[in-house]
């Protein structure tokens, strides 16, 4: 890989971006130079210290760690891929489906292999049991390979998949990640998302004939002088169907994209003709809904990752939007976003 001065282009990329540097960020710079240049050397070997393969980045949302490794990842001058973890494990179930054979794994980080050099895999969360079983295998290949990842979650490697079906059989995953990894935690107290969020304009609350009133307006104004068209989106042989679409502007109720047995694909594929999405009737989050509270955390994930804008009428304020006990921690990340995608431009 190529030597970088990583801590002079880190400081230069502040000094444009305008942006406050802290002690956290440059020893998170400081850790990705070493896990850069890093080789494994015959001392290494013999104390059985294996070369770091992974950079694993985890911290509370809002704290800039999706814009670090955004930063390292663009300084990099290899052969590369960025993309979101669901979007990866959407295409290594495809490969694995059109594959069918013992061999898949082997064959789709061959793939890989021959393409980049380094994946680095935004948002990484495990949250169905077919990802959680495979996962150990399929990174086991990856190392094999030696192509390097770099990640950033919300979740301390101990805690990923905390409660899920047959964890016992996820720890081997977290025992090669730990046996290859740089973890590391970026600590910040504020959230970048939220602060300065007087800006907001995008959301009404509560839901009443009032709010429907105002959305209304709203849908009028960025569809005036639009035709209207009913779409369909087709994935894996479902049909969904979007009867307000105008231009790339779209409206939604919150029932018909999250009640619904819909996942991740749905979501990329409803998101890749949409600039705009309006999603009303959001309702508070409880353990009796945690099922659609997780499709929504799903949607706003993957249409905060593809920069679509955001309009919503909600039940209550975003600071006041209730949880699962189930989602608690990660929907954290959900309403940090929704700041930040529902701020004028």
């Amino acid at each position: 890989m190529s030597q970088i001065n990583l801590q002079d282009s880190f400081k230069e990329f502040c000094e444009k971006k305008n942006f406050e540097i802290n002690t956290q960020q440059k020893e998170i710079i400081h850790l990705l130079s070493k896990f850069l240049d890093k080789k494994e050397t015959f001392l290494s070997r013999f104390f059985g210290n294996k070369k770091k393969l992974c950079f694993y980045l985890y911290g509370k949302v809002g704290v800039g760690k999706t814009m670090l490794l955004d930063f390292f990842y663009n300084e990099l001058k290899i052969n590369k891929h960025r993309q979101h973890f669901n979007e990866f494990m959407i295409n290594f179930h495809d490969f694995r489906h059109e594959k069918k054979d013992n061999n898949t794994i082997r064959d789709f980080v061959k793939k890989l292999k021959k393409k980049y050099e380094l994946i680095y895999l935004d948002e990484f969360q495990v949250t169905n049991i077919v990802d959680a079983m495979i996962l150990g295998k399929l990174f086991k290949e990856i190392f094999k390979e030696n192509i390097k990842i770099i990640i950033t979650t919300n979740t301390k490697l101990n805690n990923l998949y905390k409660e899920g079906l047959q964890r016992k059989q996820f720890l081997p995953f977290v025992s090669i990640i730990k046996r290859f990894s740089i973890q590391k935690e970026l600590i910040i107290k504020d959230d970048y998302r939220v602060k300065n969020n007087e800006a907001i304009q995008e959301i009404f609350y509560p839901l009443n004939e009032k709010t429907s009133f105002r959305i209304n307006q709203r849908f009028h104004e960025l569809t005036k002088n639009k035709n209207k068209e009913k779409r369909i989106v087709t994935t894996k042989g479902r049909n969904f169907f979007i009867e307000n679409f105008y231009s790339g502007v779209a409206r939604f109720k919150f029932k018909d994209l999250c009640d619904n047995n819909l996942g991740a694909e749905d979501y990329i594929n409803i998101a890749k003709i949409c600039s705009h999405i309006f999603i009303e009737g959001i309702p508070l989050f409880n353990n009796e809904n945690s099922n659609q509270q997780l499709r929504f955390i799903t949607l706003i994930d993957i249409l905060y990752e593809k920069k679509i804008r955001i309009t919503l009428s909600i039940e209550k304020s975003l600071e006041n939007l209730s949880s699962s006990n189930k989602h608690f921690e990660v929907f954290k990340r959900t309403v940090s976003r929704l700041f930040e995608m529902t701020k004028s431009p």
